[in-house]
């Protein structure tokens, strides 16, 4: 399994703390956000490969984290993973591909051939990614998670699902008026190998490009997904306020 990082964003609410440097990058306690993701996922033995996509603009600062990380051991951690650093090429928020074109851009050009696990790096997860693996296996399908939301406000921000007993996804909605359920998808999804020509061919059907929740939506329609309900929280670092928060959190 290759897990496909989505980290192309330029972050203007956090300005000026990201106007020069990745928010995935930004330091929260003693660790980065995508190192403290990274931790985890490595100690996944199904996942072999971190592929972290990202605009020109910060490729060159993220090739310099990768080899750092990948020339030292944490003690009591597990071994790290390859990580390769693909670069979209774009250089302005005006420019930028979205979210969709930047993984369809990882799966042509790494020729990718495997199951795929695609996670946005501006959180930091107070479980283990382990769970959802399992979960994916078991289920034997493409997958999504979920989250309990009471909001109506933020489930009208956020992708929204409808879901069976057995967790089927029925219907999704992204930024619903009105939502079907009180079931919230964040931005972490593992996507089957045989659902790869569905997800290379799905511009040519309409699919949204800039938020990766538009893809699932989409594959929601032509295929089978289950959705996995979080066992813990969630810390989404999406502005100043939310990163100071962090820094105390998880200090």
């Amino acid at each position: 399994m290759k897990n496909i990082i989505i980290a192309a964003g330029y972050a203007t609410r956090l300005y000026p703390l990201t106007e020069n440097f990745p928010k995935p990058l930004l330091q929260i306690g003693q660790k980065t956000i995508l190192d403290r993701m990274l931790d985890d996922l490595d100690a996944i033995s199904e996942i072999d490969e971190h592929i972290v996509v990202t605009n020109h603009k910060f490729a060159n600062i993220f090739q310099d984290w990768a080899v750092q990380r990948m020339t030292t051991k944490a003690e009591g951690l597990p071994d790290r993973k390859q990580i390769t650093i693909i670069d979209d090429g774009t250089s302005t928020n005006e420019t930028r591909l979205g979210a969709v074109r930047d993984l369809l851009l990882v799966l042509n050009q790494c020729k990718i051939d495997d199951d795929v696990m695609v996670l946005a790096a501006d959180n930091i997860l107070e479980f283990s990614m382990k769970g959802f693996v399992e979960f994916f296996k078991e289920k034997d399908s493409s997958i999504i998670m979920c989250h309990h939301e009471p909001e109506l406000k933020r489930l009208q921000r956020t992708g929204v699902i409808k879901v069976d007993e057995n967790m089927r996804v029925l219907l999704m909605q992204e930024k619903p008026e009105v939502p079907v359920s009180n079931w919230a998808v964040p931005p972490f999804y593992i996507y089957k190998k045989s659902d790869l020509p569905l997800i290379l061919d799905c511009l040519n059907h309409g699919c949204g490009t800039d938020a990766p929740g538009n893809l699932a939506h989409y594959l929601a329609e032509v295929t089978t997904l289950h959705a996995w309900r979080m066992p813990g929280g969630r810390f989404d670092i999406g502005s100043l306020d939310s990163y100071e928060e962090a820094k105390v959190k998880f200090a």
